[in-house]
């Protein structure tokens, strides 16, 4: 997808089932390794089947003709005060190969329309402190710096 043969995307995003695992175990696995973890492909099946299984999260992709190039998952999270659920966009990874072509911004609107639909306040996400790619399209989008760290910091958009 990058250099003098590049082919135009056909993209399209799908949230998914625990039937479809198999779209993102890569992509998952690829985005630990990114983050210093062990690669472990059986283990992290068997993680995001868990989180679909128990309705622990909701996980996108997207989907290049049918190829798997980038996901994100959320987790609820709840307020008390008033009474909803917001969501945590904890993971987002794009394929190193796709990435500065819009697929991130893509995930994350797919993340604040579901949002939007489940009737949250805002979504929330954090990123590492030397993670300047990210806190460049973050901010771009119009997320709103919360709690700087010393390792990750936390991102916060209301959900209009």
């Amino acid at each position: 997808m990058t250099g003098s043969t590049a082919k135009a995307l056909e993209l399209s995003v799908k949230r998914i089932t625990v039937n479809e695992i198999h779209l993102v175990v890569n992509l998952f696995d690829n985005y630990r390794l990114f983050y210093k973890q062990t690669s472990d492909l059986a283990l992290a099946k068997d993680f995001l089947t868990e989180r679909l299984k128990n309705n622990e999260s909701v996980i996108f992709v997207v989907l290049d003709n049918e190829k798997p190039i980038g996901f994100t998952q959320l987790y609820p999270t709840y307020s008390s005060v008033r009474m909803v659920r917001n969501w945590i966009l904890n993971d987002l990874y794009v394929d190193g190969d796709c990435r500065k072509q819009g697929i991130g911004k893509i995930l994350i609107n797919a993340a604040m329309d579901f949002g939007r639909s489940a009737g949250a306040k805002y979504v929330q996400l954090e990123t590492a402190v030397d993670n300047y790619s990210a806190q460049h399209l973050y901010e771009s989008i119009g997320f709103v710096k919360q709690l700087p760290g010393t390792e990750f910091i936390m991102y916060r958009k209301t959900v209009d």
